[in-house]
């Protein structure tokens, strides 16, 4: 299946039509420029900085559907979702209250530090091997805090997390926006932890190593993207899941994908509608089961995978346990 793939994924590329956004960042109280400002598409490889006159430029394609942020340190973020409708923009960044986060300060921790990174490298990179590949290289910016009473462990940082994905040959800049662990039981003595959930969020920034083209590496992001929720989300858009691999259940019996889900053109969009009558297993090349649960009436996705809200649409088991080593950036098989 996966050399299958790969001869399809680099054969039948995805051909789409560029665009160019330039803009200026200055700040908002000297108005003066600022210069290396980072400016990306949120989960994807494509972005730039600001030069020496707080200029940019910056190129993207139909596939891209997610937010433009502007991050530099010491700032707010911006967030811009409408940049389709315009060429050029001007950016004001205001400069960021340092204040501690007070709800943390009250926590009695009764965990050590190295027992709480343990516990956040486990379900923010994941356990799987490519997840156990990746390094944060900047974990001392980490703030970590264990609410004893509640059993949660939060994260925070006042600095995007450097991580190297060595399996996949990503360098990813992520600013952690939230991170939250619930525990159903927890023995401090022990260290034992049992995961009731996990919950987190934030933006990304995907960057090709040196060895990104290599034949090892090309494989390795192949397999990490079938059975992927970006690859269901693909599959989904096309009215081809069968023909991928996937198989849905209802109930423990295999049903007819699509009369659960309700599949939807959107005229002068490049969404789809989708609907979902109940909660369904899927089963992926016969040997990968998760559940998706979704508590919205409806949710819609593109054909590079992405797909709106995000709230409200849960999986769990395989999709569910993919953390940040097993993703691959939203542009990932697209020829720009």
């Amino acid at each position: 299946m996966i050399n299958r793939w790969l001869f399809l994924l680099f054969l039948c590329p995805w051909y789409c039509l560029s665009q160019t956004l330039t803009g200026t960042v200055i700040d908002k109280v000297t108005q003066q420029p600022l210069e290396t400002v980072a400016i990306y598409f949120d989960n994807t490889t494509i972005g730039t900085t600001t030069d020496q006159n707080g200029q940019f430029s910056i190129s993207y394609t139909d596939a891209v559907q997610s937010t433009l942020v502007f991050s530099y340190l010491g700032y707010e973020k911006i967030f811009i979702s409408d940049y389709r409708l315009k060429s050029h923009i001007n950016v004001e960044l205001v400069e960021a209250d340092n204040a501690l986060d007070e709800v943390h300060i009250a926590y009695d921790d009764g965990l050590t530090r190295r027992q709480k990174l343990r516990l956040f490298r486990k379900e923010f990179l994941g356990v799987s091997k490519y997840g156990k590949s990746c390094k944060i290289l900047n974990e001392d910016d980490l703030v970590l805090k264990y609410d004893k009473e509640n059993k949660a462990l939060y994260a925070d940082s006042k600095v995007a997390l450097i991580i190297v994905n060595k399996a996949l040959d990503y360098k990813i800049t992520y600013d952690l926006m939230d991170f939250e662990i619930n525990f159903n039981y927890v023995n401090e003595r022990t260290a034992e932890f049992t995961v009731k959930s996990v919950f987190y969020y934030g933006t990304s920034f995907y960057k090709n190593l040196e060895d990104s083209g290599q034949p090892k590496t090309v494989k390795s992001r192949a397999r990490v993207y079938k059975g992927s929720v970006q690859h269901f989300m693909r599959s989904l858009y096309n009215e081809n899941l069968r023909e991928e691999d996937y198989l849905i259940f209802f109930d423990g019996f295999v049903v007819k994908e699509w009369s659960y889900f309700n599949i939807e053109i959107i005229a002068e969009s490049n969404f789809k509608k989708v609907t979902l009558k109940d909660k369904v297993s899927i089963l992926y090349s016969k040997n990968f089961q998760s559940e998706l649960q979704v508590d919205i009436d409806e949710f819609y996705v593109d054909i590079y995978g992405n797909y709106t809200p995000i709230e409200g649409i849960y999986f769990s088991g395989a999709m569910g346990k993919q953390r940040i080593g097993d993703t691959l950036p939203l542009d990932y098989g697209i020829l720009k």
